[in-house]
């Protein structure tokens, strides 16, 4: 599923995962997504660069973004099998797999309402069963395909825009927002001065170690594969 809808296809097509390392929720259904945006910035992160606190937290520097990785979490590197460059680092737990992505967005702010109203299209064309409703930054989404509780939160920041999403078994959709919000909340994003087209996704890089155990994972692939 892309972020915008029909604009990217499906990720599954060619990507090629590689392993490493071992609320309440009100609906607003048939309510305007614009009446549940929600522009208030909480005291509370995600946090731009120059303003991340000295908080201790210990964070995987993907470059764009810092993320916090939960204990008992593992981490999963989703590369591009055509160009080799990452397209994304999943966190999964045990509520769901953790996806916390940064994008260029306009001084302005207000992309993540454009990009929510898309992807909730995009996903009732798909068959799922999407709910609106507000969240600790605005506008959620929440949606049921076949046996995923999927649940979608944004966050405009300065010149950025964050998106959070959890993927996980019905089961434990009760808890996997609370698991959603935690690492979004606690996420530092690195926009970079670098002029780019809105919507552009900000890049991602790898710790070294962690770029070096793909590297070999990579190799033992092929080695199999030959």
């Amino acid at each position: 599923m892309g972020i915008f809808g029909r604009r990217r296809r499906n990720r599954a097509e060619d990507a090629d995962p590689v392993d490493y390392a071992e609320t309440e929720y009100d609906e607003y259904e048939g309510q305007n997504y614009e009446d549940l945006a929600g522009d208030s910035t909480p005291e509370q992160g995600p946090f731009d660069l120059a303003d991340a606190p000295d908080d201790g937290v210990a964070r995987m520097d993907l470059g764009s973004v810092r993320v916090p990785v939960p204990d008992g979490s593992q981490v999963q590197v989703e590369m591009d099998s055509g160009s080799g460059n990452v397209r994304a680092v999943h966190i999964v737990t045990p509520q769901g797999q953790v996806t916390v992505t940064a994008y260029a967005a306009p001084r302005s702010g207000g992309l993540w309402r454009e990009v929510s109203n898309e992807l909730a299209e995009q996903l009732r064309s798909d068959g799922a069963q999407v709910s609106v409703g507000r969240g600790e930054w605005g506008m959620e989404l929440s949606a049921i395909v076949g046996e995923v509780a999927l649940r979608f939160v944004g966050v405009d920041g300065p010149r950025w825009m964050l998106r959070g999403v959890i993927a996980g078994p019905q089961s434990q959709a009760a808890q996997a927002p609370m698991v959603l919000r935690d690492i979004v909340r606690a996420t530092i994003v690195d926009r970079g001065d670098a002029p780019m087209p809105v919507r552009t996704p900000l890049a991602i890089t790898l710790p070294e170690a962690v770029a070096a155990h793909v590297a070999e994972q990579a190799q033992a692939q092929g080695r199999t594969q030959a």
